[in-house]
C-alpha cells in the first residue's frame, strides 16, 4: 500500500522533530558537560589558590621568625664591647661623614650598641676620628681589636 502525500509528509515531519530531539539533547548533555568540566576547573583553580597562599604564609612566617631570631642574637664582640666601657675606653667619630668612624663601628657590629661613642665636637681639639681616649691618653685612626685589649687588658 502507498503511502498519500499528506501521510509521507507527516513521516517526514515526525523524522525532523525526532532529529530535532536528539539533536537538542545531545546539545543540552554537552552543554552540561561544560559546566562540569568549568566547576571541576574552578574548584582546582581555588585549591591552587590556598596552597599558593598557603605557601606564601609559611615562607612569611619563616623570614619573620628569622628576623626575630637574628634581631635578639646576641653579638659577636658583646662582651669585648662592654669591657671596653668599663676600662673607660670612649670613641670619638664623625658617624654621618667620616668613612673611618663607620669603618670602626662596622668592625663591632651588633656589639657596637654597647661602645661609650660621643660625636668629636664634644671633645675639643680632635683632629681626627675615629680617636680613642683610653686612660687619658688619645689614640688617633681606627683601632684594631688587638691594640684595644692591649690597652685595655679587655680580653677578645
Amino acid at each position: 500500500m502507498e503511502l498519500t502525500k499528506r501521510e509521507k509528509r507527516k513521516l517526514r515531519l515526525e523524522k525532523l522533530r525526532q532529529e530535532s530531539l536528539t539533536t537538542q539533547k545531545e546539545y543540552e548533555q554537552r552543554l552540561e558537560h561544560q559546566q562540569q568540566t568549568q566547576q571541576q576547573q574552578a574548584k582546582g583553580s581555588k585549591s591552587k589558590y590556598y596552597v599558593i597562599a598557603s605557601a606564601i604564609g609559611i615562607i612569611v612566617l619563616a623570614v619573620s621568625a628569622y628576623s626575630v631570631y637574628s634581631i635578639n642574637k646576641p653579638g659577636l664582640y658583646d662582651n669585648f664591647a662592654k669591657c671596653l666601657t668599663e676600662k673607660g675606653a670612649v670613641m670619638y667619630g664623625a658617624m654621618d661623614w667620616c668613612k673611618y668612624t663607620q669603618g670602626q663601628k662596622a668592625m663591632f657590629g651588633k656589639s657596637f650598641k654597647y661602645i661609650n661613642y660621643h660625636e668629636f665636637d664634644e671633645l675639643p681639639d680632635i683632629k681626627k676620628t675615629p680617636t680613642w681616649v683610653i686612660n687619658g691618653a688619645w689614640h688617633e685612626n681606627a683601632q684594631s681589636f688587638e691594640k684595644l685589649a692591649a690597652l685595655t687588658g679587655c680580653k677578645l
